[in-house]
């Protein structure tokens, strides 16, 4: 049996997963996806199906499912579009999504890839290995969810992206940042700045990695994801002034801070002096304070640490 709009439930046997999985299976043949759900069913998965894209994107936005198995070639809005869709905001689906298809192109592949796609089977679908491929990727969907629960639970902005640029994840603190940034991802994916940023990581060791910067945003690099996807962490640029951004990040009084910032900015302890209207021997006595509260032996070391605060 399958459905045409919301899940019913089955009984799930003992060697079954405790909770039923939910799989949305969306293709324009109607002997296709009876041949895919009775399958599913019979070893325990819940199946939702759509003869076409659009059907299929307002399932997925009233129940999300645990995976989605699309046929690549439909009329109207297409598989690849129908998941580009799925990933990208509002949607933002999680689940992992398998390609059904005829089209046995290497650059089909490729696209289904680039579309959002962990899998790519071809017809006439053998079932047998279908299953053991939706089990695997099952799996490994949950284990991906446990760990964006715990990094939801930190509250922390942390996002994925593809290596073309596609937003895959983004924890809920990281979409409202990303939502305010309108000039950072256009329909779910980086814009052209913020693309070549990404592109850029994948030769650049996480020590040498620079934020990438925004009016409102300061986006870092994480590091790569088992998936190959780029982790970063999202974070709102802090719009204080620079003189009380210094004084907190390195615990200094107004006045260093003062003296710290003329330092960022090329000044010699006399050029100080004239502008903050004190001599060069005070300006200096404030500089021994910096340097150790900040732990560093040099105007230069100060400068470095300085410019880095003030470019969150």
């Amino acid at each position: 049996m399958f459905l045409t709009s919301m899940p019913t439930t089955r009984p799930i046997s003992v060697t079954e997963r405790a909770a039923a999985q939910v799989a949305l299976v969306v293709d324009d043949d109607p002997a296709s996806l009876m041949m895919v759900s009775d399958a599913l069913e019979a070893v325990g998965i819940t199946t939702l199906t759509a003869r076409d894209g659009q059907t299929a994107l307002r399932f997925a936005e009233r129940l999300a499912p645990d995976i989605v198995l699309l046929d690549a070639m439909m009329p109207g809005l297409d598989g690849f579009e129908t998941c580009r869709r799925l990933k990208a905001p509002p949607l933002s689906l999680d689940a992992p999504v398998i390609f059904m298809t005829g089209l046995t192109e290497q650059s089909s592949v490729v696209l289904g890839l680039q579309a959002g796609g962990v899998d790519y089977v071809t017809k006439p679908l053998q079932m047998d290995a279908l299953i053991a491929r939706i089990g695997v990727h099952l799996v490994n969907a949950s284990r991906l969810a446990s760990a964006h629960q715990a990094l939801e639970a930190t509250g922390r902005g942390v996002a994925a992206f593809s290596r073309d640029g596609i937003l895959t994840w983004a924890s809920a603190h990281a979409q409202v940042l990303l939502a305010a940034d309108p000039g950072l991802l256009h329909d779910g994916r980086a814009a052209a700045a913020f693309a070549r940023w990404l592109a850029s990581l994948s030769a650049t060791p996480l020590s040498e990695a620079g934020a990438h910067l925004t009016p409102a945003l300061v986006v870092d690099y994480l590091g790569t994801t088992p998936a190959s996807d780029t982790l970063v962490s999202v974070s709102a640029r802090d719009q204080r002034c620079p003189q009380e951004i210094l004084a907190t990040r390195f615990g200094l009084t107004e006045r260093e801070a003062e003296v710290l910032l003329w330092v960022t900015r090329g000044k010699t302890s006399a050029d100080i002096g004239q502008i903050l209207g004190l001599s060069w021997r005070t300006v200096n006595k404030h500089l021994e304070m910096v340097f150790q509260k900040m732990g560093v032996e040099n105007r230069t070391s100060a400068a470095v640490l300085a410019d880095r605060a003030l470019s969150r």
